[in-house]
């Protein structure tokens, strides 16, 4: 079982996507994988979001696999083998999720959960206001 979430067609170029059957409200069959295609070739818009619950067997097919997209060996490439041998289903990922992958995601993560932090949540808030204040006297807005 794969988490998936549905990304912008100009961001499957940095995921794992989900080629599928659509069996019933948020879940898929998974028919094939393709590690971050280029978007004309993105088969849609389902993102592998790093959330599994696979079987042990993935190990074997990761021991076996050539190096991918990016020159590294890719679990996506593993999965799309065990997928070949075994039923795989994918289903759609609610709730907020971070991509830390990426700079912004890492510093929407970092921001959040330091803001939900009991022991830092005011003192960090204040540095947050401080700055944000600085931003916008340079800026010439208040």
């Amino acid at each position: 079982m794969l988490g998936v979430q549905e990304v912008r067609v100009e961001d499957t170029g940095k995921y794992g996507i989900v080629r599928s059957e659509h069996v019933e409200a948020g879940l898929y069959r998974v028919k094939d994988l393709v590690e971050k295609p280029r978007p004309e070739e993105a088969p849609c818009t389902l993102a592998v979001l790093g959330r599994y619950v696979i079987e042990p067997e993935v190990f074997d097919f990761l021991e076996k696999q050539e190096p991918g997209a990016g020159g590294e060996i890719q679990l996506t490439d593993a999965l799309r083998s065990l997928a070949k041998e075994r039923p795989m289903f994918a289903y759609v990922f609610e709730g907020r999720r971070y991509d830390v992958g990426d700079r912004l995601g890492f510093l929407q993560a970092t921001v959040e959960f330091a803001l939900q932090r009991e022991d830092l949540r005011e003192p960090f808030r204040e540095y947050l206001m401080g700055l944000l204040g600085e931003e916008l006297k340079a800026s010439g807005r208040r």
